[in-house]
């Protein structure tokens, strides 16, 4: 038990050093594997029932908040709590250490990946992780329309996201904004159809007295108040127009940083759904509109992205590494320096905003600790996501079984692998993680054996 806990559970554990706390964040930093649902867990099994920072009504109050905001929400509630017990810079820190040790494992995976690339062991591992990738994609369209699509309501707005993206090549954005709305408007007058699923209800166990239990008062940094909300918008609006200054001023407002920072400022602002729903959106503009890396490298950033811990948002600081070094700012001797800047550049903006957004409505939510409204809109955007993440999978699919095109062969052994790692995860609920490893293993085989 935690050296801070105290064995009795009816009295809470003794208040945690801001130094103890870091080295937990740090340490969550490197173990949370399996996506937001994964990363929950282990911070509920933690911090809830192990540790007892924060009581389970309090946790879960917190999470609904974060389900409600742009950006990844495990990070983001790593965030909170952090905010919640240490004050601002416990928030940054827990905030900012839930995603660096991913940053960094990234960074030295992208520069194999392109440094070594085409050796066959290599290229091996990535063909086989590929297929595992497409069956990982269709599970998460399939998971989140089990959450979502209750009614012929949410199956309809699936649908016309689907073909919105698929047919018509509607921008991502105009997407989500369109079913916000539709959302908006159905919660008023049909409130039935538009009702969150699987949300996370009401708390239900009790594990023992915590330091941030059910009954605790708000702490006074947590209180709301508008000279804070004003400070902390400010804060947040300053740190952004600097350091797109900075990029303006060094590299011009076309050059690929300033164009990187701009642009994932603008994806962090549509993460709603998760990483799966806005990668469509950094496909249509890293892919197709900069072309910082081609439809392949694409696939491969989710398949590293979903190997690595920390939100799987992540997979854009693979991209920000394969932009910089294809776009070669310090020069063709200087790819690495090119693609870190990169890397930091765009993990950088994605991120501000979610520790802006925990900042400047943590205290609004501690204060007020009744039950969140504008479900509505997340919900008819949680069902755009599933007919946007179905494209997604076709896409990856379409690029993975048919390498050539359309004219070209069709690659039977990855259409074999995408079914074997379909059925290990639709039937046996097999971890992403064995399968991703067992498809790379495979891959690397057959290369090096063909």
């Amino acid at each position: 038990m935690d050296a801070h806990n105290n064995n009795n559970l009816n009295s809470a554990p003794n208040p945690i050093p801001f130094v103890e706390a870091v080295f937990y964040w740090l340490k969550l930093g490197f173990i949370s594997f399996g996506g937001p649902a994964g990363q929950i867990a282990i911070m509920h099994n933690d911090l809830v029932e192990k540790k007892r920072w924060i009581s389970e009504k309090r946790f879960l109050h917190a999470l609904n908040y974060c389900m409600l905001l742009p950006g990844p929400e495990a990070q983001q509630l790593a965030t909170y709590i952090g905010w919640l017990m240490h004050r601002t810079w416990g928030g940054i820190v827990a905030g900012t250490l839930f995603f660096l040790p991913s940053f960094f494992i990234l960074v030295g995976l992208a520069y194999i990946y392109m440094a070594y690339g085409a050796v066959p062991a290599v290229a091996g591992v990535l063909y086989g992780i590929k297929p595992a990738v497409v069956a990982i994609v269709m599970f998460a369209a399939y998971r989140i329309g089990l959450r979502t699509l209750k009614n012929k309501v949410m199956w309809g707005i699936a649908a016309a996201a689907f073909l919105a993206i698929f047919a018509l090549k509607l921008p991502f954005p105009v997407i989500v904004l369109t079913a916000g709305l539709i959302g908006y408007i159905g919660g008023n007058y049909y409130p039935k159809y538009f009702k969150l699923g699987g949300g996370h209800g009401a708390a239900q166990k009790s594990f023992g007295a915590a330091i941030i239990d059910d009954d605790t008062p708000t702490p006074a940094h947590a209180l709301f108040s508008w000279r804070r909300l004003r400070q902390v918008a400010i804060g947040g609006i300053t740190l952004w127009l600097l350091a797109m200054a900075i990029l303006m001023a060094n590299y011009g407002w076309q050059g690929a940083f300033t164009q990187m920072g701009w642009f994932f400022t603008k994806a962090a602002l549509l993460t709603f759904g998760g990483a799966y729903a806005v990668l469509p959106y950094v496909y249509q503009g890293a892919v197709e509109h900069y072309q910082w890396l081609n439809p392949t490298q694409m696939i491969d950033a989710l398949a590293l992205g979903e190997t690595t811990p920390g939100p799987l948002i992540m997979v854009v600081t693979f991209v920000g590494f394969v932009g910089g070094w294809v776009t070669q700012t310090f020069g063709a001797d200087a790819l690495f320096a090119s693609a870190f800047v990169a890397a930091t550049v765009v993990t950088f903006f994605t991120f501000l905003p979610s520790f802006v957004f925990i900042l400047l409505g943590g205290p609004f939510i501690e204060t007020t600790h009744g039950n969140l409204k504008f479900t509505a809109p997340l919900s008819a955007i949680t069902a755009a996501v599933v007919g946007v993440i179905v494209n997604l999978a076709l896409f990856f699919a379409y690029h993975v079984f048919s390498p050539q095109g359309l004219t070209g062969a069709i690659d039977w052994l990855s259409v074999a692998l995408t079914a074997l790692a379909s059925v290990a995860i639709f039937k046996y609920k097999a971890n992403v993680i064995l399968v991703i490893l067992a498809g790379g293993i495979l891959g690397m085989a057959w290369q090096l054996l063909a």
